[in-house]
């Protein structure tokens, strides 16, 4: 039986009120440990995703998903860089050696794949013996020796989280602003990191398909991570299209691999990655032309011997990662006509690159070659499903081709940054 002060907790958020910090905490502590069960918390979960939470309900609930479980301490500072999800996107690999390279430790938790987007840690495990599963102490140890890890959340890091996303999966309560923030943010901050940065994505390819709602998620992340003590900033950068060229595990390791060593850089993957790592050393305490200093990392090959040091503390050697190779089986898709690229559904690629991955193997998935606004002749090729070929005619479809220039968008729409927003004092609720 549901006792009182839960079906009152209920009625609250029903009926949109404030639920007071101290039966948030009530409400996770007796959830993970099982003496409140699924059904209240389900309709607190859809309660909330009507209602909305306020910026002191989703503090209080932030809080008491990191209570849930242990927390990773470190001597120093730390930065952790946060997606949100996109496609053909291999910054963090990028930018986690680089930053550290200019003397700012990363303590990155990351995840497998969502939907149609990639997964960093999907990716580093492509690279032959790497492994992301690192337990809290030894995480902490390798920031500490060699400045910077990618790990998997460890089971003891907010095991609240795990749950509720699972019942906010089966209860269609995952698009809420204030339960996505504290999902978040609890994960960053239990995971040790005194600042952070979110790349909110935004347009067709984004799980925030709209730049007002990428702003708002976008808000209440860095605000909430403020009002927890920590330095936080978030860029909102666009998903129309697929980010770098690159789509799938392997395909994008040897992307990054190929970026970090001088090779080719794609300019719009270029854009990012400093545009992520500026903001990761500004938040971080770095002084001076932060530009500059990841410009320097790149050039010097400091962030690839960083890179190569991440590698093989998790696992891997710099044989293995050098060793790797874009398959040579490619079928290309072709465009229909002669004319301009006037779209590219990245969701849809992203779709068709996981499955291609999953039928046949981590080398496989897509690489496009026609951008938004390219002049393309028919035959061309649009995009290359490599180690694959079975669904080329679906990658081709995936390309729009018309008459008409397309409107630029830019990559950077918005950045967000917590001294910009006023934010109350820690201790603030409500």
């Amino acid at each position: 039986m549901t006792e009182s002060w839960v079906r009152q907790a209920l009625d609250i958020k029903r009926t949109g009120g404030v639920v007071p910090a101290s039966t948030w905490e009530r409400l996770i502590d007796g959830y993970v440990a099982g003496t409140i069960d699924e059904a209240p918390i389900a309709a607190l979960l859809m309660a909330s995703a009507i209602r909305g939470l306020t910026p002191g309900e989703t503090q209080a609930l932030t809080e008491a998903m990191i209570r849930s479980g242990d927390t990773i301490a470190f001597e120093g500072a730390v930065v952790d860089k946060h997606s949100t999800g996109g496609v053909g996107d291999s910054v963090s690999m990028i930018v986690v050696p680089v930053v550290a390279a200019c003397g700012v430790a990363v303590a990155k938790l990351s995840g497998h794949a969502l939907g149609h987007t990639g997964g960093t840690l999907d990716k580093l495990e492509s690279i032959p013996g790497v492994r992301t599963s690192l337990a809290p102490d030894e995480f902490r140890a390798q920031v500490e020796r060699i400045g910077c890890a990618i790990s998997a959340q460890s089971d003891r890091l907010v095991p609240a989280d795990k749950r509720l996303y699972d019942l906010r999966d089966r209860t269609g309560t995952v698009a809420s602003v204030g339960l996505i923030a504290a999902s978040i943010v609890s994960k960053k901050i239990a995971g040790g990191a005194s600042a952070i940065v979110f790349d909110v994505k935004t347009g067709g390819g984004a799980f925030m398909s709209t730049l007002e709602q990428a702003r708002e998620l976008a808000v209440a992340m860095v605000e909430i991570t403020a009002r927890l003590g920590r330095r936080a900033s978030a860029l909102i950068t666009d998903m129309d299209e697929p980010l770098g060229p690159s789509i799938g595990n392997a395909l994008e390791a040897i992307e990054a691999r190929d970026f970090l060593r001088g090779g080719p850089r794609d300019p719009r993957l270029g854009e990012v990655v400093r545009l992520i790592a500026a903001e990761m050393l500004r938040v971080g305490g770095a002084t001076g032309e932060v530009e500059m200093q990841v410009d320097a990392a790149l050039t010097s090959g400091q962030a690839y011997e960083k890179f190569i040091a991440l590698i093989e503390a998790q696992g891997g050697t710099r044989v293995g990662l050098e060793g790797m190779r874009v398959p040579e089986k490619r079928v290309a898709a072709r465009a229909p006509r002669d004319g301009r690229v006037t779209a590219v559904n990245a969701i849809e690629l992203g779709e068709l690159a996981r499955t291609a991955v999953d039928r046949h193997g981590s080398d496989a998935g897509i690489i496009v070659r026609a951008r938004v606004g390219d002049a393309v002749r028919a035959g061309d090729p649009l995009a290359e499903l490599v180690g694959a070929g079975d669904d080329v005619a679906a990658v081709a479809a995936a390309f729009t081709v018309g008459d008409r220039v397309a409107e630029h968008r830019p990559l950077l729409h918005a950045v967000i940054r917590d001294a910009d927003l006023a934010v109350p004092s820690k201790t603030a609720r409500g």
